[in-house]
């Protein structure tokens, strides 16, 4: 694990609501994809509301192909000060030595993330539009659960729909961290941020067109949802 700052510490020692962006990798990570990565997250230094966890997730590829192509990333991250989540591979989080992993319902357990990463590990579960799954994420010793999709999605296809409610039962009731997934953009983010979303994770609403100014839009849109 780096020694940078936890960007979940703050969302368990502040008492007001505060949201930032959780930033997932397009399944195409080479060619010029770092220097892409380098430039949003530059562009998002000193935004409260700003990129402060990158997902890398590709699919298909074997673990030897998908560390090298997350090497460099990781320490784009690393040098912004941004936490590297793995999705779905707790043994390629390990290999990289990774923030932490993002595991879906079928991509292993809790715990076993937790012994293999280590204690200060962010280790994230999807929980789709479920209060069971995201009381038994929490009840492992999930650092955050993730809830969605919310709207139509071009990254990936969408099998569950979750609803707005959802956020915030479990902000009224619950410390951990939950993070809004599916088909957000600038545009649509707003009612997921008032209901209680902690982290607003997109994909295609920042890499689809202008990156830089997709993710200025994005850092605009929560922070004038935060405050309205």
């Amino acid at each position: 694990m780096s020694e940078q700052q936890d960007p979940f510490d703050h969302l368990r020692e502040q008492m007001v609501h505060s949201c930032s962006i959780y930033l997932i990798s397009p399944l195409e990570t080479g060619g010029d994809f770092p220097d892409r990565l380098a430039a949003v997250l530059t562009a998002s230094e000193g935004l409260k509301t700003g990129v402060t966890a990158f997902q890398f997730r590709v699919k298909d590829t074997d673990e030897h192909e998908a560390a090298r192509l997350a090497a460099p990333l990781r320490k784009i991250c690393a040098d912004h000060d941004v936490a590297f989540i793995v999705n779905d591979s707790i043994s390629l989080a390990k290999r990289l030595d990774a923030d932490g992993v993002h595991l879906g319902q079928e991509d292993g357990l809790v715990a076993d993330a937790r012994q293999r990463l280590g204690r200060d590990a962010q280790i994230g579960v999807t929980c789709h539009n479920s209060r069971h799954l995201a009381m038994g994420a929490g009840d492992a010793g999930a650092d955050y659960v993730a809830f969605g999709a919310f709207f139509p999605s071009e990254t990936k296809q969408v099998e569950h729909h979750a609803e707005t409610e959802v956020l915030s039962w479990w902000q009224s009731i619950f410390e951990i961290p939950c993070v809004a997934i599916g088909g957000i953009t600038a545009d649509n983010c707003a009612p997921l941020v008032r209901a209680g979303a902690d982290f607003i994770a997109v994909s295609g609403g920042v890499w689809n067109g202008d990156a830089v100014a997709n993710t200025k839009a994005l850092a605009e849109a929560i922070r004038v949802a935060l405050i309205r």
